[in-house]
């Protein structure tokens, strides 16, 4: 059963909302955490909309958020190439608003293969044959390489968009050069920014997502204790399949609360001891899981 964590950090897309609408029960479960004094912000690898974006998506659909409350890859990347190149020349495969954050953090943008310090691979809907020509023409020049993300594709309501896996993947099949780093999750520098703006150590913090490649896998790497929910990319079947198990597993974000999950302390089949530690029965175990799922309903 989760306990009560000083702070929750929880992915967008498939965890909190998708499309335009919130998840069932995740407005009043962030409610409630912040009621009781949790400091929750959250993640997102998608790099298609800028942290005031997020924030004002969550803040329309009835959870107020400030910018800085959000992290995601976009400002991952600045910082990392700050780091590393400040100032460079970047042609970016990516959209506009990574290329505003870019430009915002020092850098300049350059379709000239002769003049890219590095490429930047992205989430990028606009992805045509030119572009992998000039990433191409760059990286065999001496360009860099490096990502945002390696998501294979971004739910939406009805399925999904490929996401930066598959431009990550044409670059590399072409030029024969792997990306060096991927910024967001689950890399060491998304955890970094994150513990970085709630100024804890991650065993006083819990992540819940819905992915166990990048959720689940980033914060079990740092010490974190994690959630997985099932309302996203993963399923009951894909979890059993995998060997990344995370701390929790909820079906839906209203389980992450100890005052809900103490009621139905089986979702993960934990059998209950009864008197002089005797072991539950299965089919008493059963009864009771039917039953805990009649009154989510």
């Amino acid at each position: 059963m989760p306990k009560l964590y000083d702070a929750y950090i929880f992915d967008l897309d498939g965890t909190v909302y998708l499309g335009d609408a919130l998840l069932p029960t995740a407005g009043p479960t962030i409610t409630r955490l912040r009621e009781l004094g949790r400091r929750t912000v959250f993640l997102s690898n998608n790099p298609t909309h800028t942290r005031e974006e997020y924030a004002a998506k969550l803040t329309r659909l009835g959870l107020p958020t400030p910018p800085t409350d959000v992290i995601n890859s976009s400002l991952v990347m600045a910082h990392f190439l700050q780091q590393r190149m400040p100032g460079a020349r970047l042609f970016v495969v990516g959209e506009k608003p990574l290329c505003d954050v870019l430009v915002a953090a020092g850098f300049t943008l350059t379709e000239d293969p002769r003049q890219t310090d590095a490429v930047i691979a992205s989430f990028d809907r606009t992805f045509v044959y030119r572009k992998l020509q000039i990433a191409f023409d760059a990286i065999r020049a001496g360009a860099r390489f490096f990502a945002t993300n390696s998501d294979r594709y971004c739910p939406v309501p009805g399925g999904g968009e490929p996401d930066a896996a598959a431009m990550i993947a044409a670059i590399e099949a072409c030029t024969a050069k792997k990306v060096e780093a991927v910024v967001g999750k689950p890399s060491s520098y998304m955890i970094e920014a994150i513990l970085g703006v709630l100024g804890l150590p991650p065993e006083r913090c819990i992540i819940t997502g819905d992915r166990l490649e990048t959720d689940v896998a980033m914060g079990l790497n740092c010490g974190m204790a994690v959630a997985l929910t099932l309302t996203g990319a993963t399923d009951a079947a894909t979890l059993a399949a995998s060997p990344i198990k995370p701390t929790y597993v909820l079906r839906q974000l209203a389980d992450l609360l100890p005052e809900n999950a103490q009621k139905c302390d089986d979702a993960a089949g934990t059998p209950r001891r009864g008197r002089g530690g005797r072991r539950e029965p299965s089919d008493q175990r059963q009864r009771r899981a039917i039953s805990c799922r009649g009154r989510d309903r």
